[in-house]
């Protein structure tokens, strides 16, 4: 699909708020509408007074809304935007938006209209460097980009007061290209009406009623991933462990406790799966004997005879049903790449991710993840420490390389 394609036809709204990169926007929707997408324009107050109304209107050949009055619909011009929309770009996206959007504020039309999205949301920041690197910013950012807006970060250059500095609204062509990525992903990338399955969280194995074997996977990893993979337009199951995180789109989620009922899941809606995702950071042992009253305290030792969970990556691997693409995730410490390694080939995967528990900010429960994607094919994919909603955006991209050559495969055959 060309690049121009991608864009012909598509409903955009770019949201105009209140900086001197506001001129820059007029460059970005000019070359939006020659790439044939239907873009509308919305203000701030503050966003008009650095380019007027009637400049993107000239430029759109549509009304400029400015304000929650606009009369575009009877419902209301933030509904019938938010209705409109496929995607909203918002640029200039202020430190006074970011905080607004953040935070769930809705004074001005902008905010109100990006709290009805359906769809994707753009940001693309510009500010001065102290303002961009101020802790509360960054927070607001962080909590954005957990949420699931998306972001086309600023560059460094001169600035409008005078400095040089991160905080320069990335170039038009850059903001474009973010664009074309994420409505090319929506409008028929490989993982568009897809069945993807995750499997996320720990499990648990209890010994009593009061006490059981788990670990403390957060989940995050695997909400992330169902979350990006619904983004691009992939029909998910989130298969989630107990007290496992859940992503902010909608997907469907079976909740489950123990590495059986996570297995009998699995098996129930393997068929018709084209994608499996083992992010489940499953218990590899229960006990052999569970007691039905609480096990009281002695001042002996307690011996546990334990044997082994089932293998969910395997089964599924080497299952009838099997998908087209099964990744699976190996959190490991020692020598992560020659275990993570060793666990893809016995395993017959397609994919691994390697996290290395001991390094800073990628063991469980953060909010980051530093990784290594090893593949089937020779695949080597190094990824740096960054938030896991950037590491399952990388993740899943290689799945869609495997998706795309396997249906090129089948073409060519």
């Amino acid at each position: 699909m060309g690049e121009n394609r991608v864009l012909e036809g598509r409903r955009i709204v770019v949201g105009v708020s209140g900086g001197i990169a506001a001129y820059k926007v007029c460059a970005l929707v000019s070359r939006l509408v020659q790439d044939g997408a239907q873009v509308r324009v919305m203000m701030t107050p503050s966003g008009e007074r650095f380019v007027g109304p009637v400049t993107f209107r000239s430029l759109t050949g549509r009304p400029v809304a400015v304000d929650q009055w606009t009369d575009l619909h009877e419902t209301g011009a933030h509904i019938a935007l938010a209705q409109f929309a496929e995607l909203m770009v918002i640029a200039p996206a202020t430190s006074n938006t970011l905080a607004k959007l953040a935070n769930g504020l809705c004074d001005n039309l902008v905010t109100t209209t990006v709290a009805a999205a359906r769809g994707p949301v753009l940001l693309a920041p510009a500010m001065n460097d102290h303002m961009w690197t101020n802790p509360v910013l960054q927070a607001n950012v962080a909590r954005l980009q957990g949420l699931g807006y998306e972001f086309v970060m600023p560059g460094e250059g001169r600035l409008a007061c005078g400095e040089s500095g991160v905080g320069r609204m990335a170039e038009p062509n850059t903001i474009r290209e973010s664009i074309l990525r994420i409505l090319g992903a929506r409008g028929g990338g490989a993982l568009a009406g897809k069945r993807v399955t995750i499997t996320s969280g720990p499990t648990r194995e209890w010994l009593d009623p009061v006490r059981f074997i788990s670990n403390p996977s957060s989940g995050k990893m695997g909400a992330a991933l169902a979350q990006v993979a619904a983004s691009r337009g992939a029909e998910v199951l989130l298969i989630s462990g107990p007290g496992a995180a859940l992503p902010a789109a909608s997907v469907d989620t079976i909740a489950v406790e123990s590495a059986e009922e996570m297995l009998r899941a699995v098996e129930a809606h393997l068929p018709g799966t084209d994608v499996f995702i083992g992010a489940a950071a499953v218990a590899d042992y229960r006990p052999e004997e569970y007691a039905a009253q609480k096990r009281k305290k002695s001042a002996t030792p307690l011996e546990l005879r334990l044997q082994p969970t089932p293998d969910i990556l395997q089964s599924v691997a080497q299952s009838d049903s099997r998908p087209a693409v099964v990744v699976g995730f190996a959190a490991e410490t020692g020598d992560p790449e020659a275990e993570a390694r060793a666990k893809l080939e016995r395993k017959g995967l397609d994919l691994i991710v390697a996290n290395d528990l001991t390094q800073p900010g990628a063991g469980f429960c953060a909010d980051t993840n530093e990784a290594l994607i090893l593949g089937s094919r020779g695949q080597r994919e190094a990824v740096s420490c960054r938030p896991k909603l950037e590491v399952a955006k990388v993740v899943l991209d290689q799945v869609e390389k495997l998706l795309e050559e396997s249906s090129g495969g089948r073409e060519a055959g």
